[in-house]
């Protein structure tokens, strides 16, 4: 029920990923407004309708709403993963909302202080692509929270984007250990130091599209904002190149030439490709997608909602921090 174009949208992305990615999908929502959809379109076998009573508005405080309205979707979406009835929730709704009921509902995965919100951008390497986080779900930060976003953001670079060594940055204003803030000094140590993290150094503004790292790390207030120029970035580039080219039959002729090249850069740009973000830290998987999200940009977060859980993203990285806890035990032991 979430989103601007809902429920409409979400519902036709819905019914293409449980056609074309054979996974069954529940819509959580008012079942009246759900199934007069269908009234106009046949029903997939594989979509489940569950009914719930009550949304969370784009306006209201996350927290409060979620406390406020147990039967809101979202909350409805995340106890179906509670309870094993459901394996990833994908909301388009409002995102504070989301990062809470997952927050209350699933809760954190042992040994993560703080959730974190991963997006993906495409990177100047054909095929590549980077994932940064935070992008948004921590406005304050400590250095221990950066240095499990890095574990976090490692595991997913290699477990599902397939990057067989990942290269993972802190997000900085100058390549050199000594550059930085408080943050960002005490934060180079712990990652320099884990041996979990193939950290290999800071990674100014420049860097974040140049295809050399996979990972990045930083705040969620410097992630949010880097997050939303990269994609008004690419909005900008998309309409200055439709703007600039020929106008007339000349036009017409070599725009006709270059369409697929055009709409591989659209592709490799348009944010709407990877469907969203993940929430990384809570028990269970949970993808955050624009709200202005249609179709394509929710078959794409289902896709990649799949994608974590089969590649058992929550469990690796509970598995990974039980065992960096366990090394850090015992070098506490060989020192005393």
């Amino acid at each position: 029920m979430g989103g601007d174009h809902a429920p409409n949208e979400i519902i036709a992305g819905s019914m293409r990923a449980s056609e074309e990615l054979d996974v069954e999908v529940l819509l959580v929502g008012d079942s009246e407004r759900i199934e007069a959809y269908f009234q106009h379109h046949p029903r997939p076998k594989n979509l489940t309708i569950v009914h719930a009573e009550e949304v969370v508005a784009m306006d209201e405080e996350p927290i409060t709403a979620i406390r406020r309205k147990p039967a809101a979707s979202i909350n409805v979406a995340m106890d179906l993963v509670k309870q094993n009835r459901a394996d990833a929730v994908v909301s388009a709704g409002h995102s504070g909302a989301a990062m809470a009921a997952a927050l209350l509902r699933l809760g954190r995965l042992k040994g993560i202080d703080r959730p974190a919100i991963g997006a993906v951008l495409p990177t100047m390497l054909a095929g590549k692509s980077v994932i940064i986080l935070d992008v948004g779900a921590n406005v304050d930060c400590k250095p221990k929270y950066l240095e499990q976003f890095a574990l976090m953001g490692t595991i997913y670079s290699k477990y599902v984007m397939g990057v067989e060594e990942p290269q993972v940055g802190l997000l900085n204003i100058g390549e050199e250990a000594s550059k930085g803030n408080d943050l960002a000094l005490k934060t180079y140590e712990l990652l320099e130091n884990n041996q979990q993290i193939p950290f290999i150094g800071n990674a100014e503004g420049r860097d974040v599209l140049s295809g050399q790292f996979d990972v990045i790390v930083c705040d969620g207030f410097v992630g949010n904002v880097l997050l939303k120029f990269a994609e008004a970035v690419g909005g900008i580039i998309l309409q200055i190149l439709k703007e600039e080219l020929p106008k007339g039959i000349q036009g017409k002729v070599g725009t006709a030439l270059i369409k697929p090249n055009l709409k591989q850069i659209k592709q490799r740009m348009d944010h709407a490709e990877h469907g969203g973000a993940l929430l990384f830290g809570v028990d269970g998987v949970c993808v955050i997608s624009h709200g202005s999200s249609q179709a394509p940009s929710i078959f794409n977060a289902i896709r990649q909602a799949k994608n974590a859980v089969d590649n058992r993203v929550s469990e690796r990285i509970q598995a990974y921090n039980d065992h960096h806890h366990q090394l850090k035990k015992l070098s506490v032991n060989v020192e005393d």
